[in-house]
């Protein structure tokens, strides 16, 4: 039998205690219990125990893009930000359309054992936005949510055919809410910041249009909806509307849209170039408020790592993405924890328990209690340090939080009471 013991922890910021982990599972908690003999351990040092995070959001580009991220780099990437679920956007080369494509992203990650890494189908063959893939076959492969994600299913016909089908297989629907007709050569956000610079302006409504679209058609022929990387003000009044007309719709929310504007575009830096695009104060604020009062369900990072050749160019001219993995809870602790805005077991909702949840997972974002999964994290909210793309363990290094500072940080992350991650 296999122990670990997690000592002098905090479990959600509360009293220390002590944990004893055997074969994966949390067997004893308490200030009393003894880990001494366990076969490894941590002393926590009163540091934070918080469930593993479930990221519902990244691009690991494998297959196809390689050298900018793969299944393994990607898996480290989350280990070391707390994580121990991720999924897998589809618009990868090939497409995430077939039932065994979707299984040779599973076995990978599995395979590699840091993270689990689940694969998200496309809504559509190819990403065309034509042809529905066969949701229910992929449903079997560890498929529990589909998505264009990078594309919006613009054609509503086929969005509507897409939620009857996965209200059949009981599987999300997450869409990336833009309507293309109103971003064609967009690269900003409209508004002020974007007039200035010389920069194609990209409305809120291009964003708006398609969410209260979707919630409408979700309302009228079920299943259920997930709004990616929301960005605006009125979508955050859109999803309230939704949710009180009793409407299966979740939505989630990146890190830089809570942290980030569109006044940091003023440097023509393709690292801040991200879709949707940085908005201004009004959205990031509102956004905010609908974290913390349910109305966005979670916090997902749309991690998207880009070579150098693709964000060292013109702003216009460089790809849309982000990293994510390594920094996401270092920002949440920033403008939720050290503002006072909320407590950890906020955090421990928005960024594990609510997406264990929506996605129907049943050994993740659980309870810290005897007989629950040793899927933990502990976080050091007093470290500070200093993001540097460079030393992530990503293989690109396109952060929009280069040389900002820092307090909290992952001290360390078990799948299953294996440790894939420690400081």
């Amino acid at each position: 039998m296999a122990t670990f013991g997690l000592k002098n922890v905090r479990p959600y910021g509360d009293d220390e205690v002590n944990v004893l982990i055997e074969d994966g599972v949390i067997t004893a908690i308490g200030a009393d219990v003894d880990v001494d003999g366990t076969d490894s351990g941590f002393d926590a040092e009163g540091k934070v125990l918080l469930p593993g995070f479930v990221d519902m959001h990244v691009h690991l580009r494998e297959p196809g893009r390689e050298d900018t991220e793969t299944i393994a780099t990607g898996s480290d990437a989350a280990a070391r930000g707390g994580f121990t679920a991720v999924f897998t956007m589809a618009n990868t080369n090939p497409v995430i359309d077939q039932p065994f494509l979707a299984e040779a992203v599973w076995e990978k990650g599995r395979a590699h054992g840091t993270c689990d890494v689940y694969p998200v189908g496309a809504i559509t063959q190819g990403l065309e936005g034509a042809q529905l893939t066969e949701m229910g076959l992929m449903s079997r492969s560890h498929v529990r949510m589909f998505s264009d994600d990078g594309k919006c299913v613009n054609d509503p016909q086929l969005m509507r055919r897409a939620i009857e089908y996965a209200k059949a297989y009981d599987v999300v629907l997450a869409q990336h809410a833009e309507d293309h007709r109103m971003t064609e050569g967009a690269t900003a956000h409209e508004g002020a910041t974007a007039a200035n610079l010389g920069l194609r302006g990209w409305p809120r409504v291009a964003e708006e249009s398609i969410v209260a679209r979707d919630a409408i058609m979700t309302r009228d022929y079920g299943g259920r909806l997930h709004i990616c990387h929301a960005s605006t003000e009125g979508t955050v009044e859109l999803l309230r509307w939704a949710k009180a007309q009793g409407i299966r719709v979740t939505a989630e929310v990146t890190p830089h849209h809570l942290l980030l504007t569109d006044e940091k575009l003023t440097s023509y830096d393709g690292v801040y170039r991200v879709n949707p695009p940085l908005r201004e104060d009004r959205d990031t604020l509102a956004l905010r408020a609908a974290l913390l009062d349910g109305t966005v369900d979670v916090v997902a990072t749309d991690h998207a790592p880009h070579g150098s050749e693709d964000k060292c160019v013109e702003f216009e001219h460089a790809k849309s993405g982000m990293l994510g993995l390594e920094t996401s809870l270092a920002v949440v602790a920033q403008v939720f924890i050290e503002s006072g805005l909320a407590d950890w077991r906020f955090v421990a909702k928005v960024m594990s328990e609510r997406p264990a949840e929506i996605l129907h997972l049943s050994d993740q974002g659980r309870p810290i209690t005897v007989g629950e999964p040793a899927n933990l994290t502990v976080v050091n909210p007093a470290a500070p340090w200093t993001a540097n793309g460079e030393e992530m363990a990503s293989k690109a290094s396109n952060t929009p939080y280069q040389g900002m500072d820092f307090n909290a940080r992952v001290e360390l992350t078990l799948l299953r009471g294996t440790v894939t991650h420690s400081i």
